[in-house]
């Protein structure tokens, strides 16, 4: 049996410009009634209507975006997003301005394929902006240490996938317990990093985990 089709479209609130997303969703045979239209600012990326939308996807549904940046702010966050949505979610995703980004099943090997080579090629776009983040983090923390400016201690860095299982977190889809043991962290250190991390991403409201 198929899975639910439901489409996301993201604009900012100053451009005002769904219709086109809304076209493309139509277009494509997503239901009026089955698309979330969700208007953000530049600065506010919380995206509560987003997490609300597939939060109550089932297993097989289908993620119908117009543009791969609707899943995130940069191509770390979108590669975090497409695999916890295809590979822990189990949820189908179809980006319609790239259609070589279609996961839904029945595609053949090619296509499947293609998909991968296309997220390997992100992967390394989102491997490269990391490393160039780091290098101008470095720079400008020595320009100001030449400058005088004195730094507190260091904190302990975060492991990669700190971000996702903190997301999973907020989400209910893991315990504390269980994020911290993957992390190699304490439940305390983890939960208390987690909490910092959600403020300043703007979640405010946490679902407690539930076996």
């Amino acid at each position: 049996m198929d899975g639910t089709m439901y489409g996301y479209v993201r604009v900012s609130t100053k451009e005002q410009k769904e219709d086109r997303q809304l076209t493309a969703m139509r277009e494509f045979g997503v239901e009026e009634d089955r698309v979330v239209v969700e208007k953000l600012s530049g600065k506010d990326f919380c995206r509560p209507l987003y997490q609300a939308l597939v939060m109550r996807m089932d297993a097989g549904d289908v993620l119908v975006i117009k543009s791969i940046d609707r899943l995130g702010r940069n191509y770390e966050e979108i590669l975090e997003q497409w695999r916890w949505l295809t590979k822990s979610r189990e949820i189908a995703i179809v980006v319609l301005d790239m259609p070589l980004l279609d996961t839904r099943q029945g595609r053949d090997l090619t296509g499947v394929l293609v998909a991968d080579i296309v997220l390997q090629l992100l992967s390394y776009v989102a491997q490269t902006e990391r490393e160039f983040n780091r290098q101008r983090q470095a720079e400008g923390i020595a320009e100001a240490k030449e400058r005088g400016v004195r730094f507190g201690p260091d904190r302990l860095p975060m492991p990669e996938e700190f971000e996702v299982l903190a997301q999973q977190w907020w989400n209910g889809e893991v315990s504390g317990e269980h994020a911290a043991k993957s992390l190699g962290l304490s439940r305390r250190t983890f939960c208390r990093r987690a909490k910092e991390w959600g403020n300043a991403e703007g979640l405010t409201n946490r679902i407690v985990f539930s076996a």
